[in-house]
């Protein structure tokens, strides 16, 4: 029986993932074992589940049915076993996560001593990143994305949102100016950042009131990073557009100093997603529930905070 579970976890992989060899590589198993477990499977069964050509594996019809009764099976399992075991008290074994690297470097990490003292036995393997990872393909437990979502096969649970401000270094400002109005912001250079999934340049969006502006930014210099986005803010490279929980300490410290601070951008809504059509682990659902929690409990998450931020100008710099 136990045999059976795994070639039935192992099925779901190949099937999730498309290949035996991504299977085999987020099982950690040799893809040897995945494929004779496969091929188990349809001898014992007496019927072929997967199509597999040099390029790529799909299901059949046998196999798709067979995929979903899979699926409520280990699910059922699972709850059966964590319903008898400690797990649900204490959830163990790796859990793979993927963050934007913003939010991982300032809200995140910064928190995980607490996430650990709490859960011990999970050992999380933290992907930072702006490209947006594909979980199933990528064996990717739970992520944290901050935009619209795209992909309907995520369950996805809001957590709160991303507030920007516009900012520039005193050389800069020493050098070029500084804006009072939006449109200002033509006659200037600007960083650029442009998305690592189809290259698109963000065009930046302004609201004062009724009144709604959204601009593209002519720039010598675009990025798809944002710590890297913040260190061309504060080499002088031109005015910025960037989350405020990376720019407070700058912009409190006199590194940068606030533009255009009576206009407000549109926050990003920020989600906890993960895959739906797998069991969600007790070490999902806590780690779910306690970036939840984290979230909410951040003034930053919240629509149109900047809390501690100094006041906007160069006087800030000089008090």
């Amino acid at each position: 029986m136990n045999n059976k579970l795994q070639a039935m976890e192992v099925f779901v992989q190949v099937v999730d993932a498309g290949s035996f060899t991504r299977a085999a590589e987020t099982l950690q198993l040799p893809k040897a074992t995945v494929s004779t477990l496969v091929q188990a499977l349809e001898t014992s069964l007496a019927t072929k589940l997967l199509h597999r050509t040099t390029r790529m594996v799909t299901v059949t019809t046998d196999g798709a049915a067979y995929y979903e009764r899979c699926l409520r099976i280990l699910s059922d399992v699972r709850d059966a076993e964590e319903s008898l075991s400690r797990t649900r008290l204490s959830p163990s074994g790796r859990l793979r996560v993927d963050v934007p690297t913003g939010l991982a470097s300032e809200i995140l990490i910064p928190a995980l001593p607490a996430f650990f003292e709490r859960y011990p036995d999970i050992i999380m393997e933290l992907g930072s990143t702006d490209r947006p990872v594909d979980l199933v393909e990528e064996g990717v437990d739970v992520a944290v994305r901050g935009g619209e979502l795209w992909d309907d096969n995520l369950i996805a649970r809001r957590v709160g949102v991303i507030n920007f401000v516009t900012a520039a270094s005193p050389d800069y400002l020493a050098r070029h100016g500084t804006p009072r109005h939006p449109r200002d912001l033509t006659q200037h250079r600007c960083v650029n950042y442009f998305s690592a999934k189809n290259g698109k340049i963000s065009d930046w969006d302004f609201s004062r009131g009724d009144e709604t502006i959204e601009i593209p930014m002519r720039g010598v210099i675009a990025l798809n990073d944002s710590n890297a986005y913040v260190a061309a803010g504060l080499a002088g490279l031109g005015v910025i557009q960037m989350t405020d929980y990376l720019m407070m300490r700058h912009v409190a410290a006199g590194r940068m100093v606030r533009v255009l601070p009576d206009w407000s951008s549109k926050p990003l809504p920020v989600h906890v997603v993960y895959p739906q059509n797998r069991h969600m682990s007790a070490k999902v659902r806590v780690f779910v529930e306690w970036i939840s929690e984290l979230f909410a409990n951040n003034p930053y998450m919240q629509v149109g905070a900047q809390p501690q931020l100094a006041p906007a100008g160069p006087e800030a710099v000089a008090a």
